[in-house]
């Protein structure tokens, strides 16, 4: 076989007569597995074949090192498609093919029914179509930020063509020059519902054209053909180039060849027979692999490490009562000091035309080469930041919060099953989107990352309190989200006068504060909310009643010690800018319950969308500013 990393134009016929000998055995291996699995897409991967062989065996990878820091990437966007997949990186040496036949599909394997990171030489889990050229393109953008020689192969089908997701990635790469970004469409014309013509027609090689990418088609069977424009796009110095290469679904199989039903079945054991006798395949192979199925998984799940990342937090500022501040203006500053203070990290920001509102102009000015501009592609961004991440990149993910989380759900449920370390910045949360009205309120800023496994949430209650949280999530390993308002705020005042988040405060996930201490009860609460929380506290003490605040920012993980102590106040207000039902008021009363703990626990949050109107203005007429904290804490007081 040739050296890898495409360095010579073209296969020798040694090489190519060598791939289509083990494609075909490759293909008896792919009807093997889902048969016995009974589920799978054999179809698909038989098509895309020599496209996974041509990669898997040339381009710049080693199986011996899986991780190692200057391989090529490759993403396999289709990722049903995982048996002609695994098959390829296991005659790739990557780990045993009879390991694979046996466990496919099977519970407690690495080798799912479609492409997961977990496999040894699959770089990013997909399956949801449209996703892989996105990560393509974070894989490729890492690589220019981190210096590595590292070149990009994204695998796809023509039936995604036409999602946004990926016209979204298509026009980033060309405008970012992604010369080393390739693309490869498996344009076999059959998807699960039929035909690609009649289902969606998608002119795909004018699409990529349009969008500034170079084209080659070519027989996408012909493994000399698919490697010269595989090497041709390496060459191109000018453009991303997408290979389109014309396919046969089922090929190699008489009765599957174009049949849109094997896109999603595996075969009955009569037609498995008769396929492995065209094919010249052992059919004991289903029998081996039946009793093997039995037996342990030789291959281990491969989780990606994930240390601390090693950062000069730089000096942290301390906001006063002289002049508010928003929190989003303290998060723009700290990223800049964090930018500033650590020139050798690589760093990006994705902004999706927000720069100002979101504040990560700054960043753009001391790291033009970081800065990320997605356009209105927020589906495209989550995937990148996560892909950069994934690839070594510290990558922010800046937003509104309606846009970077509930638009882009499902792209950031991904980062977490791909276990990426995307820290999402979103700003404009809850009510407090103020006159932009229902469309932009994102009041779900907690509760959507509550239905995920990985990801951290945290909530700052000040600029102090934010820009601490800034340089600390910037090292924390994992998935995190910062979620904050629009407003400018007061600085919150400890007992003592002082800036309760200033000074040597260091912020620490999971731990909550004490603003004010009190008898009555408790106001639990977070955010954008905290400083009126307070505020009312020192009303009702100067009535006569005094009342403990406790300023949570770390909503999915509540402070043992602090709830313990808010267990046993008579009352617990549960103030918060965001939907009643899944934010911190929900993450109290899981605590109470889970800890078999009993407290009178009164949510004071928001219960509809509300109309559009100044931040303040809507507070108050829904009795979330100060006095109307005050006045519900008062009435349930009474109440008793």
């Amino acid at each position: 076989m040739l050296a890898r990393g495409f360095v010579t134009p073209e296969l020798d016929d040694d090489s190519v007569a060598e791939l289509e000998r083990r494609a075909r055995i490759l293909r008896g291996a792919i009807l093997t597995m889902t048969s016995l699995a009974n589920s799978g897409h054999p179809g698909g991967s038989m098509s895309s074949l020599e496209c996974f062989l041509v990669l898997h065996h040339c381009a710049n990878i080693d199986p011996v090192r899986p991780h190692w820091d200057a391989r090529d990437r490759i993403v396999v966007s289709h990722g049903h498609t995982s048996p002609g997949v695994y098959a390829a990186l296991a005659d790739a040496g990557f780990f045993p093919l009879d390991d694979v036949i046996a466990h496919f599909r099977q519970v407690g394997s690495p080798f799912e029914g479609h492409v997961e990171r977990l496999v040894p030489g699959v770089e990013w889990g997909t399956g949801n179509l449209g996703q892989g050229l996105s990560a393509g393109a974070g894989f490729a953008l890492a690589a220019r930020l981190t210096g590595r020689p590292s070149r990009t192969f994204v695998v796809m089908s023509d039936g995604e063509q036409h999602k946004g997701q990926v016209a979204e990635a298509r026009r980033l790469a060309a405008k970012e020059n992604l010369i080393d970004l390739t693309a490869l469409v498996d344009l076999n014309g059959i998807q699960i519902s039929g035909r690609t013509a009649d289902i969606m027609p998608v002119d795909v090689a004018a699409d990529f054209s349009a969008d500034g990418w170079g084209v080659i088609e070519v027989d996408g069977h012909d493994v000399r053909a698919v490697y010269r424009a595989v090497a041709a796009a390496a060459d191109d110095r000018e453009r991303p180039v997408a290979v389109i290469a014309h396919t046969v679904i089922g090929k190699g199989v008489s009765f599957m060849e174009g049949e849109p039903e094997f896109h999603g079945r595996g075969l009955t054991l009569d037609e498995y027979e008769r396929a492995c006798a065209e094919l010249g395949y052992d059919t004991a192979s289903l029998e081996r692999a039946c009793a093997k199925r039995k037996s342990a998984v030789l291959t281990p799940h491969l989780h990606p490490a994930r240390p601390r990342r090693v950062l000069a937090a730089g000096t942290a500022r301390t906001y006063t009562r002289e002049k508010d501040t928003d929190n989003r203006s303290a998060w723009g500053a700290a990223l800049v000091d964090l930018a500033q203070t650590n020139p050798a990290v690589p760093m990006a920001v994705l902004d999706c035309d927000l720069a100002t509102s979101v504040k990560t102009d700054g960043f753009a000015r001391v790291r033009p080469g970081g800065f990320i501009q997605a356009g209105v592609g927020e589906h495209n961004a989550a995937t990148v930041a996560g892909a950069m991440s994934a690839a070594g990149v510290l990558a922010f993910h800046a937003d509104f919060g309606v846009f970077g989380i509930d638009e882009v759900y499902n792209q950031q449920r991904l980062n977490d099953i791909n276990e990426s370390e995307v820290k999402l910045v979103v700003t404009h949360c809850g009510v407090d989107v103020g006159e932009d009205g229902k469309t932009h309120q994102c009041i779900d800023y907690v509760g959507a990352f509550r239905n995920m496994f990985g990801w951290k949430v945290i909530v700052p209650a000040d600029p102090n309190q934010t820009d601490r949280a800034v340089r600390e999530m910037a090292g924390t390993p994992g998935c995190v989200a910062l979620a904050m308002g629009r407003s400018k705020l007061p600085v919150i005042l400890g007992a003592d006068g002082e800036p309760l988040f200033g000074g040597d405060y260091r912020f620490e996930y999971g731990r909550a504060s004490w603003a004010r201490a009190g008898e009555a009860g408790v106001i639990l609460t977070m955010g954008t909310l905290a400083g009126a929380a307070v505020e009312a506290a020192d009303l009702l003490a100067s009535e006569g009643v005094t009342v403990g605040v406790c300023v949570v920012s770390s909503p999915l993980e509540m402070d043992d010690e602090a709830m313990t102590r808010i267990a046993g106040a008579p009352l617990v207000l549960v103030a918060e800018d965001h939907g009643w039902r899944s934010g911190l008021w929900a993450s109290a009363a899981e605590w109470m319950a889970l800890h078999r703990r009993v407290c009178r626990l009164v949510p004071h949050g928001v219960t509809e969308y509300q109309s559009s109107g100044a931040s303040a203005e809507l507070f108050a007429r829904i009795g979330m500013d100060a006095p109307g904290i005050a006045a519900r804490f008062t009435e349930l007081m009474e109440a008793r």
